[in-house]
């Protein structure tokens, strides 16, 4: 089947979207005080690490939106981290992953098998150059490193950390209809027609 790998790379953004709303969501019981607690982990707080998973999302989009737009690397591309913490609170940090997953989402769905072949730039100190399949596997893998972070650091609260590695295969389609009814989606919209 062509676009196998294409197809594939869009499941993953709709599982990542997915994770992230079910981590936001507990996220979003904790009180202001709570969200910005200082605690142990890489980043120091729940917000920081949170806030780091959405501008590094946003850094990445961009370069993968403007290459397959055939433009230039963004000039400046540390303008995403310029602030470390766009968001003070877990609902407009939320709203803001949503969108940003929607857009990776959008992206992914537009590409073909071939598309992940071509190259993508970041003008860092030292440009890096990767193809798409590999900036998106770093961008997938970059969350769920982060997700984890937060997972544990959640684990420290009052409130529950969310299941995030299972409910995904066809036989658990009740464990995250709720969820993808919150979302927007149909089992169709990620997989395919059946």
């Amino acid at each position: 089947m062509s676009n196998m790998l294409a197809r594939y790379v869009t499941t993953q953004a709709y599982n990542n979207a997915w994770s992230n709303h079910r981590l936001l969501k507990a996220c979003g019981e904790l009180n202001l005080a709570e969200f910005q607690a200082t605690r142990v982990s890489f980043f120091p707080t729940i917000q920081f690490t949170l806030n780091h998973i959405l501008t590094c999302d946003w850094f990445y989009l961009d370069a993968l939106e403007r290459e397959l737009r055939g433009e230039a690397p963004h000039a400046d591309c540390y303008a995403f981290f310029e602030q470390d913490e766009p968001f003070t609170d877990c609902t407009t940090l939320q709203a803001a992953q949503h969108t940003s997953d929607a857009r990776l989402i959008a992206h992914c769905r537009s590409l073909c098998d071939a598309d992940l072949a071509r190259p993508v730039t970041i003008l860092r100190d030292t440009p890096q150059v990767d193809t798409r399949q590999r900036m998106l596997a770093h961008l997938f893998q970059h969350q769920i490193h982060h997700r984890g972070q937060v997972h544990a650091m959640l684990a420290g609260t009052r409130i529950a950390p969310p299941q995030l590695d299972e409910f995904y295969c066809a036989g658990e389609a009740g464990e995250r209809a709720q969820d993808f009814a919150e979302l927007g989606w149909t089992e169709d919209d990620v997989w395919g027609p059946r």
